[in-house]
């Protein structure tokens, strides 16, 4: 039974808990074992976003204190999944008392969709949903990551969705962080064109596995009345799966 620690971040715990519940819920199903360090906080990519590196090293630290000992780390969110991966080692390059941590959390995390591919290899064609359209939108950091079409391709396995292209689907939502509060101006003109993207689809759900983009994106459908909703992934895993999201 594969032991798996939830990362729920910041902004799924905030605005999105049952993004976390059915990620715990589809692991559970599929034969994980999944762990909660209730210590956990942010992984400090905000702070280190906006240059405070020395504040980012010791979320970093806690990070790797409270998740070393996990054989895996899951995390619903691409953002900060990439910042584990990508920005922990060089955070804490120059301190050897946590090299071997870091080396060890930085192997061992993995964004949801990912770990569902490269190492449960699930089969979702023995899962149904009622008939729905759904588009995708590809987040920056995942295809930082290198993940781009794993998530498309569970959704084209599920029987019931009819996967609709979405042109630019790999252009930036405009969220960016705090690229969004920075520049306004520049960031509702990138969402808007996404939504217009999305309009042409003619969709009725969204999938966008990051918290920050889903925001971003929901809002601006919000405000312009349009009525496809965005959902990670997970949901519409659960969802297929027969998996009571209402209750623990």
């Amino acid at each position: 039974m594969p032991q798996v620690a939830l990362f729920v971040t910041c902004l799924t715990d905030q605005f999105y808990p049952h993004v976390g519940l059915a990620v715990t819920k589809i692991l559970e199903r599929l034969g994980c074992e999944v762990h909660f360090p209730r210590d956990q906080t942010c992984c400090g990519q905000p702070f280190y976003n906006n240059g405070y590196e020395d504040e980012a090293r010791e979320l970093a630290k806690r990070m790797v204190r409270l998740f070393e000992a996990y054989p895996y780390v899951v995390t619903p969110s691409g953002s900060c999944c990439a910042m584990v991966r990508e920005q922990f080692p060089r955070l804490l390059a120059s301190d050897h008392a946590w090299a071997h941590g870091c080396e060890k959390l930085v192997a061992s995390t993995y964004e949801f969709v990912e770990f569902l591919d490269k190492v449960l290899k699930v089969d979702f064609r023995q899962f149904k949903l009622s008939p729905r359209d759904v588009t995708y939108h590809y987040t920056c950091h995942l295809r930082g990551l290198g993940i781009k079409d794993q998530g498309v391709n569970i959704l084209r396995q599920i029987d019931g969705v009819e996967f609709k292209p979405m042109e630019k689907t790999d252009q930036c939502c405009g969220f960016g962080g705090t690229f969004a509060v920075k520049y306004p101006a520049i960031s509702g003109a990138i969402v808007e064109d996404k939504v217009a993207c999305i309009r042409k689809t003619q969709a009725q759900t969204v999938i966008c596995n990051d918290a920050g983009c889903t925001m971003n994106i929901s809002g601006m459908l919000h405000r312009a009345a349009e009525p496809a909703q965005v959902k990670h992934i997970a949901e519409l895993m659960a969802e297929a799966m027969g998996l009571d999201l209402s209750r623990w």
